[in-house]
């Protein structure tokens, strides 16, 4: 390998990969639609020179020192000068590991190398920007995109690359979207077969499988501008009757925060989580973050959320409804498993 230069490559590294926006339900109508996995992982462009490889994130930042298997698979291909499409992902027993694959963001070189070996990544490619060759494919249908992806693909023995399943049936994607957040994929996405890849634009269609938890409030936080209640802190009963932390929601209409800030402040003085307790700062989060308020854990609330990694709700869930008639000693992890 070699120091890499923005003319070593067959586009721009600063290239946006082609984004999604959310819907409820997948697409029939408007056709023809290709549907395939969508991926629970690292989304990332991968830039083949002649002499010279790099992996970016969405967000544009270098991925490459962290995944050195997969950058030593894409060296072992004879095709260069292409620009691919796909998602790094770590499996564990057969499902994604989403806090596995944050370990590899580590500073130290040896640590990331030893991680490799003990957990090796794949590259799962779903989209072709540049043919093997220089080639663009950036104004192409998808369906000639495909053809081009499969068949480097096809040319690799290696393990750690992979084609993404695709397929145009609506039943086929019904069945994924209902199998999803059980194993390596959280939903379903669907590109229109005739529409060329269009960088940074929400021109896809994804659709997760949402699920709902009975979730025991344990504490809150307040709005960084006042004193009125900004997020929930939920909780579920663990196997030895201990109340975990499992994630939050902060979908509370205002109208509702006063009074709902005055009924939680009532409940303070509890012990909140029993079990695992909300962590403090982190890097991505601010001082203020880190401070939480625990309460008595007698309101029950239902959510909406997405994905369970490592036994907390993924991202934040979304606010149902309150569950006055559900005991809070009901609320287990036995309904996120």
């Amino acid at each position: 390998m070699v120091t890499a230069r923005s003319d070593d490559f067959p586009l721009p590294l600063d290239t946006p990969p082609m984004e999604a926006r959310t819907a409820e339900i997948l697409p029939e109508a408007n056709g023809p639609w290709q549907y395939e996995p969508k991926w629970d992982g690292f989304r990332c462009l991968a830039f083949m020179g002649r002499k010279a490889i790099e992996l970016r994130a969405k967000s544009g930042k270098p991925l490459g020192r962290y995944f050195p298997e997969l950058i030593a698979m894409l060296q072992s291909l004879n095709a260069k000068d292409f620009v691919v499409d796909g998602e790094i992902v770590i499996e564990i027993d057969g499902r994604a590991s989403f806090d596995v694959l944050q370990m590899r963001l580590h500073p130290a070189e040896s640590r990331i190398r030893k991680l490799s070996m003990e957990t090796p990544a794949r590259l799962i490619l779903f989209d072709m920007l540049v043919a093997p060759g220089g080639k663009t494919m950036l104004e192409m249908p998808l369906a000639d995109r495909r053809a081009e992806l499969e068949k480097l693909v096809s040319g690799s023995a290696n393990a750690a690359l992979r084609l993404s399943p695709s397929t145009t049936r609506l039943v086929t994607a019904e069945q994924w979207l209902r199998g999803a957040g059980h194993g390596s994929t959280d939903g379903v996405v669907a590109k229109a077969l005739d529409e060329p890849y269009r960088p940074g634009e929400r021109a896809m269609i994804k659709v997760k499988r949402l699920r709902t938890a009975d979730c025991v409030v344990g504490g809150f936080r307040y709005l960084n501008a006042g004193r009125q209640v900004g997020s929930l802190l939920l909780g579920l009963y663990n196997d030895n009757g201990q109340l975990d932390h499992v994630g939050f929601t902060s979908t509370i209409a205002n109208d509702e925060r006063a009074a709902l800030t005055e009924r939680l402040e009532r409940l303070r003085g509890g012990l909140g989580f029993t079990g695992k307790a909300p962590g403090g700062p982190s890097r991505w989060s601010t001082e203020r973050s880190g401070e939480w308020e625990p309460v008595r854990p007698e309101l029950v609330v239902e959510v909406r959320f997405d994905h369970v990694t490592g036994g907390r709700f993924r991202h934040g869930t979304r606010l149902l409804r309150w569950r006055p008639d559900k005991a809070p000693r009901q609320c287990t992890f036995e309904q996120i498993a």
